[in-house]
């Protein structure tokens, strides 16, 4: 099973919905949408199609990220190092319990925790991960986790193997190291701004081959261009 599509929608819905059967939701790692919006968003979209979503950066990026400017209300200063790096705190639950409402009502099936680089391998983060993922109530989700930074290979291996996590990797940068199903994010070569060749997608393809399972989501600006030509060339592949 193969199936492609975006970081978010790069166009309206009702075109990523004719030519995609799944996107991977980010404004809730920004900062999760009302409930009745993603109810919204699931009944726009026909019963085939998936989502999936990051987990709020709550859980994984601490307060200094940037990327907090998008939060709706700013953490406390004397709250801020209770949030982050999958801490086990009441605040990180509680974002755990916000993400894990959003993705019950839009129905997906997959939720991806990206961890930031300074989210270094060292015993704190590795015990507080350990923590975190051992409290969990998955029902019915499968959890992944996009490691970056210094981690070791050997390092994510047992992590993902220990906590049954999917091993989220960009392919270009180095192949899963555990499980069945792939979960692939492609964030451009060289950067956003990357727009993949077609010898590039040849590369995909041929991992895609190998795979009984495997999500091929693009994150980059020519994301929706970049898909339909796998999709196009994946289909001719076959053909031939």
């Amino acid at each position: 099973m193969v199936k492609i599509g975006c970081c978010g929608f790069p166009v309206n819905l009702k075109r990523y919905v004719e030519a995609f059967s799944v996107v991977e939701l980010q404004q809730t790692f920004y900062d999760p949408p009302e409930p009745k919006t993603a109810l919204k968003w699931r009944e726009q979209v026909p019963p085939y199609f998936e989502f999936t979503l990051k987990a709020w950066q709550l859980i994984t990026h601490a307060p200094s990220s940037p990327t907090y400017k998008k939060l709706r209300r700013p953490i406390p200063e004397e709250k801020q190092k209770r949030y982050g790096f999958f801490r086990p705190t009441a605040e990180v639950m509680a974002a755990w319990e916000k993400t894990k409402e959003i993705a019950s009502l839009v129905k997906a099936r997959i939720i991806i925790f990206q961890s930031p680089a300074s989210f270094e391998p060292s015993r704190e983060n590795k015990n507080n991960m350990r923590q975190f993922f051992s409290r969990l109530d998955r029902h019915q989700f499968l959890l992944g986790w996009e490691a970056r930074g210094k981690w070791l290979e050997e390092d994510i291996r047992e992590i993902c193997q220990e906590l049954d996590l999917i091993d989220v990797v960009d392919p270009f940068q180095r192949l899963p190291l555990t499980g069945r199903l792939r979960y692939f994010r492609l964030h451009g070569l060289t950067g956003y701004r990357y727009r993949y060749s077609d010898q590039d997608l040849d590369k995909i393809i041929s991992w895609i081959k190998e795979a009984k399972e495997v999500y091929v989501m693009f994150n980059n600006v020519y994301m929706f261009d970049d898909a339909l030509r796998l999709k196009e060339s994946l289909r001719e592949k076959i053909k031939e």
